[in-house]
């Protein structure tokens, strides 16, 4: 809640018992009701829109830089003329609605000790020819926003995205809902990717238990108590993640013919299962439906005294399936030592973050000059392929 963080936070608090408007959103903070004058010499109102950096989702600290932006025409002085002193740049948009027309740069020697000190500075060089003109004007209109921070789908504000900007990228991914089929090592690290990203639901599938050996090969560090408790793979990891990410759904048991329907609804899908031919009844399934999918794999074998094998990562399409047949194993084989739970928990790590990647080039995240739909890594020669490309 806004006036929580206000209330923990000391600089906020002044600012809000001074009279300043304030809004957080999209982890950005907000000041309205800015009188400004334009080139007409007219007195307007604007927005001046700041990073905000928190220690928790409690508290402000330091702001992490001295620029501020402006939502309105450009500052002048009282007789028409730009304040040319905090000129900085112009339009950017940051997401989440916010569409920032110019930044003002205006530095002490060393920054803003805290968010009062910044508003109330840049408030004072914006604001003061608007009062020249008409001394009734002011910023200070001691009037309080709705008491709540959005957070989207989050638990608490993404101050991360905010600070680099990339907010408005983050909206490429909005409003998915994602399926994790196995939740074993590589899906286990697939969700705690796709919990620090705004898709609207995380579905996770899997009949499975969360077993000592699962503790070694899966993100984080489960205690004692987690164990001695067996919790079904899908309710522990929604209780951790859950945290984090606010729509995250547990199935407890496996993806099978009778409840396949269940992946209607999906945008993507992640298949992280070592059944064969479970595998190709749901890629078949996926392919029929027109949801887009990326299948990962992970061979090791023992040789000599050290561990050999490649990591695979393959993606299918309504546009691009053609290759599946020859790059997905549909027949359960025996010659494959992972599946006597080797701990390798970095490979699972790899493959996690080959799928990821490669679903947010699918989704145009990043940028992606091959378009590959299958991919591989080799341990013991150091080598990723890019292949079936369609770029």
């Amino acid at each position: 809640m806004l006036q929580q963080l206000i209330s923990h936070s000391p600089d906020l608090k002044r600012l809000q018992d001074e009279g300043y408007e304030l809004e957080v959103k999209g982890g950005y903070l907000l000041i309205h009701h800015m009188p400004y004058v334009n080139h007409l010499r007219e007195v307007k109102y604007g927005i001046l829109v700041s990073e905000l950096s928190l220690a928790n989702s409690q508290k402000t600290i330091k702001p992490s830089t001295h620029v501020i932006n402006f939502i309105g025409e450009y500052p002048c002085n009282s007789d028409g003329s730009i304040i040319t002193a905090i000129k900085h740049l112009n339009q950017q948009n940051l997401g989440n609605g916010i569409v920032v027309n110019f930044s003002f740069s205006n530095k002490p020697q060393n920054g803003y000790s805290d968010y009062f000190e910044k508003v109330s500075t840049y408030a004072n060089i914006i604001c003061s020819p608007a009062k020249s003109i008409d001394p009734l004007v002011t910023e200070k209109t001691f009037r309080i926003r709705e008491n709540i921070i959005d957070t989207d789908v989050f638990q608490y504000i993404d101050t991360n995205s905010s600070r680099a900007k990339i907010n408005l990228i983050n909206e490429k991914v909005k409003g998915q809902k994602i399926a994790i089929i196995g939740l074993g090592g590589t899906g286990a690290y697939i969700l705690d990717l796709l919990s620090k990203t705004p898709v609207s639901e995380i579905h996770l599938f899997d009949g499975d238990v969360f077993s000592q050996h699962n503790a070694f090969r899966s993100p984080g560090a489960a205690g004692k108590e987690d164990l001695d408790s067996v919790p079904s793979k899908v309710e522990y990891y929604s209780s951790q993640y859950s945290k984090i990410h606010q729509k995250i759904s547990a199935h407890h048991g496996y993806v099978s013919k009778e409840n396949m329907e269940d992946l209607l609804t999906m945008s993507h899908v992640f298949i992280c299962i070592d059944n064969d031919v479970s595998r190709k009844l749901i890629i078949q399934f996926l392919l029929k439906n027109n949801i887009s999918f990326i299948d990962v794999g992970l061979g090791v074998n023992t040789l000599d005294d050290a561990l050999i094998g490649t990591v695979r990562v393959t993606t299918g399409t309504n546009e691009k399936h053609n290759h599946l047949a020859d790059r997905i194993p549909f027949v359960n084989e025996d010659n494959n030592d992972y599946n006597t739970n080797i701990q390798i928990a970095e490979l699972n790590c790899l493959n996690a973050v080959l799928a990821v990647i490669k679903w947010k080039k699918l989704c145009g995240f990043y940028q992606d000059l091959r378009e590959e739909h299958h991919s591989t890594y080799s341990i013991n020669v150091n080598q990723l392929t890019s292949d079936e490309v369609t770029a």
